[in-house]
């Protein structure tokens, strides 16, 4: 374990040093966003504040991967190739991401990439991996049942569009959570923290090491991140953690468990979904904005309140989650 605190604290002090000097480049080059005119009208105040700051948790992730990667092949090879498949994908979500937002902020074209392009992009990752981590790695297609902690083995003809769907659904539930200052990297934060905990239950340690990764870049990412935030992660980054979340579940073959810890995701995406359902019914809102943060902003919540009570629930439900599975 002591090297894995070691790349966590690598990994926190190479975000805060990007930050530090990324930055400013990025309000150089006037990579700034763009807030929605039928969003909230406090968010239009933050226009202009630098986005894309997904690359610099992509830049610390690699680095200190690439670290631990050097320092696993000189003494438990195994473990330094079964990272390879979890950071290829990880950083390939991130790539679909900057691709987004390069359309948006750099090209100044709105809409970013078509939502089928996107939907496509996310799509071949997932592929890739799942097909990667099942026919070169042998994981077996068997998944964990929280509570009954029973496993159960799917055929290949469900398991292989189950855990695709798994990762479309996380990756596309934690960039709708990325709507207020901190909150998609603190809940993150919370879930991966969780999963690395399980992790070392269960002795799975390249988890274990990309978990440590990817919690010190996001403790080191919310200095710039939280109220009021410096910069903000963009679409490069909420498609990156919502690859290693998924990743690393389904690595752990707990792909359910996602449902439980991360429940505050999950309901951001279901409330948008209703929103949209009910109003192309009844041409009425369940709720007064989408995603759900959105209606308690403008209930009056201030942006540090949604964060403070979305993380202490995430917390909550991760810790029934964990014992869910041990």
């Amino acid at each position: 374990m002591e090297f894995q605190l070691k790349i966590l604290l690598v990994s926190f002090f190479a975000t805060v040093l990007l930050g530090i000097f990324m930055i400013p480049i990025l309000k150089r080059l006037k990579v700034g966003q763009s807030e929605r005119e039928d969003g909230p009208k406090s968010h239009l105040k933050k226009s202009g504040t630098p986005t894309m700051g997904g690359i610099i948790m992509a830049i610390s992730i690699i680095g200190a991967t690439i670290f631990a990667f050097i320092y696993y092949m000189g003494k438990e090879p195994e473990v330094g190739k079964r990272l390879i498949p979890l950071i290829i994908a990880t950083i390939g979500f991130g790539l679909i991401g900057f691709i987004d937002d390069f359309k948006k902020v750099i090209l100044r074209n709105t809409d970013g990439l078509k939502p089928s392009a996107k939907m496509f992009g996310l799509l071949i990752v997932s592929i890739l991996y799942v097909i990667y981590i099942e026919k070169i790695l042998g994981i077996g297609t068997d998944i964990i049942i929280p509570f009954w902690k029973i496993s159960i083995k799917l055929p290949m003809i469900i398991y292989i569009p189950f855990t695709i769907f798994v990762m479309l659904a996380t990756t596309n539930a934690i960039n709708l959570t990325d709507g207020v200052d901190g909150l998609a990297t603190s809940i993150t934060l919370v879930i991966v923290t969780t999963i690395t905990v399980i992790a070392i239950i269960f002795g799975v340690k390249e988890i274990i090491v990309l978990g440590s990764i990817v919690c010190g870049t996001c403790l080191g990412f919310l200095i710039f991140n939280l109220n009021k935030a410096k910069v903000f992660m963009g679409d490069t980054g909420s498609l990156l953690l919502g690859g290693v979340v998924s990743c690393s579940a389904i690595y752990l073959k707990m792909p359910l468990i996602i449902l439980i810890i991360a429940a505050v995701p999950v309901v951001e995406t279901l409330s948008v979904i209703m929103q949209v359902a009910y109003y192309k019914k009844t041409k009425k809102r369940i709720f007064k904005m989408t995603p759900i943060h959105h209606h308690f902003e403008l209930c009056g919540w201030r942006e540090n309140k949604i964060v403070s009570t979305f993380s202490f629930v995430t917390i909550a439900l991760c810790i029934i989650g964990l014992f869910s599975v041990i």
